[in-house]
């Protein structure tokens, strides 16, 4: 097993020490569904010593050439956007003091949609942008970042997030890294789980 394997390899056992990655019960997603896996990222900014943690492990398996290469650090509110922030001052920690520093540029949501407001439109203009997330599920949130990114003026060297639920249906046309993953069985609707016909408690958030 190589280095990058690894990392992933602990950064799974660590997901679910944290609780972020909760396998093997019966949860109720409050939807009208009912399943065996429950992701919670907001244990994963609980303390901000965690989310540097896994920020460093993301680095670690990103590619070297990502790596040097991002000027600016991309992620949606709200996780994303602390991801992206941790990242962007670990980025300058590893490379040289004479390189300007490397920016952040958080998206927003407003009226329902994504948006990167003005003032950071201008940081990511002519630059090389590296868009993360925490937690990647259908895949189009980072479509929607990657497609503002470009629309400000800057290009995507790549997308990254910590967890990938390994179910996206939308393709943001650029290398995507995650530092761990895990697809999630099935979940069943309320009134046809076979977690409830077998009797075992539900966990409700």
């Amino acid at each position: 097993m190589n280095r990058r394997d690894e990392i992933r390899e602990k950064a799974l056992k660590d997901l679910q020490q944290y609780e972020v990655l909760m396998l093997n019960g019966h949860f109720d997603f409050g939807n009208g569904f009912h399943g065996p896996v429950y992701l919670n990222p907001h244990q994963l900014f609980r303390y901000p010593s965690t989310i540097w943690r896994f920020a460093q492990d993301l680095l670690d398996v990103l590619p070297p050439t990502i790596v040097e290469a991002a000027e600016v650090v991309v992620g949606p509110a709200t996780g994303g956007a602390l991801l992206a922030h941790t990242i962007a001052g670990l980025l300058d920690s590893r490379r040289s003091i004479t390189r300007p520093p490397t920016l952040f540029a958080p998206i927003t949501h407003q009226g329902g949609d994504h948006v990167l407001s003005s003032f950071y439109a201008r940081q990511v203009t002519g630059k090389k942008a590296l868009v993360v997330d925490d937690v990647r599920n259908t895949g189009q949130t980072q479509v929607r970042c990657v497609e503002l990114v470009r629309r400000a003026g800057g290009t995507v060297i790549a997308t990254a997030e910590i967890y990938d639920r390994m179910e996206a249906m939308f393709d943001a046309g650029v290398p995507n890294v995650s530092l761990a993953e895990y697809k999630a069985p099935e979940n069943y609707p309320t009134d046809a789980c076979p977690l409830c016909r077998a009797g075992v408690p539900v966990t409700a958030f």
